[in-house]
């Protein structure tokens, strides 16, 4: 029985050295953006004008490059006369109060048995057709509307905009190149930043989202950052029996530089990342 409870209490201190040993080992992690965009364009065409270059910090929703669209602008030019066109409608109003006030002698006139049941029938009809032809006049006229919303719209699609606050990495496309399924530039948001590592598994069940490690950049490069874990993955590498974790680094005047290694030590003080349990 002793000897049964020495080897459980060797055994739970040989554990327990371990995680210690692991909760204080630095461990390689890698620096990198947390997000590296693509950017292409939603529709083909040649590119007419490429606004930004390789290294150009760009803002989010800002036009980095534009398609030839020339007949995209017609069309808007052309829809937006046409929908502000008011001739149809004002001439239909026009022909409408003649017909109204036409039926409404023609009605004096019929209860006065001076003008014919068919005189009557066809002033009434008239005055129908006249409500309808504006009725109709009105509806062209939000189509012609609607018409100019749809060529805004289409317009919009030859032009390429930023989706993120970053910098420019690649630019891929010229001017007067064609442009298909191919992105046309690369954009890297650099703020926040992420910090990729792989943990240990005796570290599982104690690395916490929301709680800080020190990061610290490679030789040559000097660094000592603050960073707070985002992600933690819950399928472990059998191979190495290690898991990922992923942490946010805010950089803000966008000092700390992005696709460098750097070291990670999860016991900080200030910022208890391992939990008592």
């Amino acid at each position: 029985m002793n000897r049964f409870l020495i080897k459980t209490v060797i055994s739970i201190l040989l554990v327990f050295s371990n995680v210690l040993s692991a909760e204080n080992e630095v461990l390689d992690c890698v620096i990198e953006p947390s997000k590296l965009v693509e950017l292409s364009s939603q529709v083909r065409g040649v590119i007419e004008t490429v606004y930004v270059e390789r290294g150009d910090f760009v803002k989010k929703g800002q036009l980095v490059a534009t398609l030839m669209s020339g007949v995209e602008k017609a069309s808007v030019q052309l829809a937006t006369d046409r929908a502000k066109m008011q001739v149809d409608i004002k001439s239909r109003k026009a022909e409408r109060q003649f017909r109204n006030n036409t039926l409404k002698q023609i009605t004096e006139l019929y209860h006065k048995k001076l003008a014919s049941q068919r005189e009557y029938d066809d002033a009434k009809t008239l005055s129908v057709v006249a409500d309808i032809e504006l009725e109709k006049a009105r509806e062209l006229k939000h189509l012609a509307v609607l018409e100019l919303r749809r060529t805004q719209e289409v317009l919009k699609l030859r032009s390429m905009h930023s989706v993120v606050n970053g910098v420019v990495v690649e630019v891929m496309k010229s001017p007067g190149e064609f442009v298909e399924e191919q992105p046309v530039m690369k954009i890297a948001q650099i703020n926040p930043l992420h910090v990729e590592v792989y943990v240990p598994l005796e570290l599982y069940q104690k690395v916490q989202v929301g709680a800080s490690a020190r990061v610290v950049l490679n030789e040559p490069l000097k660094g000592d950052f603050l960073a707070e874990i985002e992600v933690v993955d819950y399928v472990m590498d059998p191979a190495s029996s290690t898991f990922g974790v992923r942490l946010r680094l805010d950089n803000p005047d966008h000092s700390i530089p992005t696709g460098v290694k750097c070291q990670l030590n999860f016991n900080e003080d200030k910022k208890q990342l391992v939990s008592e349990k």
